[in-house]
């Protein structure tokens, strides 16, 4: 009987119970080109927007949490793409979002190469979406600061 396929969307056994800092620096130095860069300095600027946001390694992609899940930084051949698992409920004066804008719940921000990163409005995005989060988890009303 042949093996099963595996999934894009699942972790591959050999990672299973690795660190996911360390498979996320495995990502970005796998991918050695305009993506890896981008995806580090992302992830810089998400890390440094909340410090209880947390790593974590789902789908085989890295995900940055606080009281649940803020976003997931995925790459394409010609993208890098954070996805806010609840965008919809985010207030993004600066217009950061630019895919997935028809959906009840995810927004998402595709970064093509040469893409200029707004980092004070992203960080502020990150900040929205942890305290969303948060206000989730204890029962709060259900609207980002």
């Amino acid at each position: 009987m042949p093996a099963a396929k595996r999934s894009a969307k699942t972790t591959p056994e050999a990672d299973v119970g690795k660190c996911p800092s360390s498979l996320i620096d495995q990502r970005i130095a796998e991918l050695s080109d305009w993506r890896g860069e981008l995806l580090a300095k992302l992830r810089t600027s998400i890390r440094g927007a909340d410090p209880n946001v947390t790593e974590e390694w789902k789908w085989n992609n890295p995900v940055w949490s606080c009281s649940g899940i803020i976003c997931t930084g995925e790459t394409y051949k010609k993208a890098v793409k954070l996805t806010f698992a609840k965008g919809a409920s985010l207030p993004d004066p600066s217009k950061l979002f630019n895919s997935s804008l028809d959906g009840n719940v995810r927004r998402a921000i595709d970064f093509p190469q040469g893409a200029v990163v707004n980092t004070g409005a992203l960080m502020a995005l990150v900040r929205a979406a942890a305290a969303l989060n948060k206000a989730s988890a204890s029962g709060l009303p259900k609207h980002a600061a």
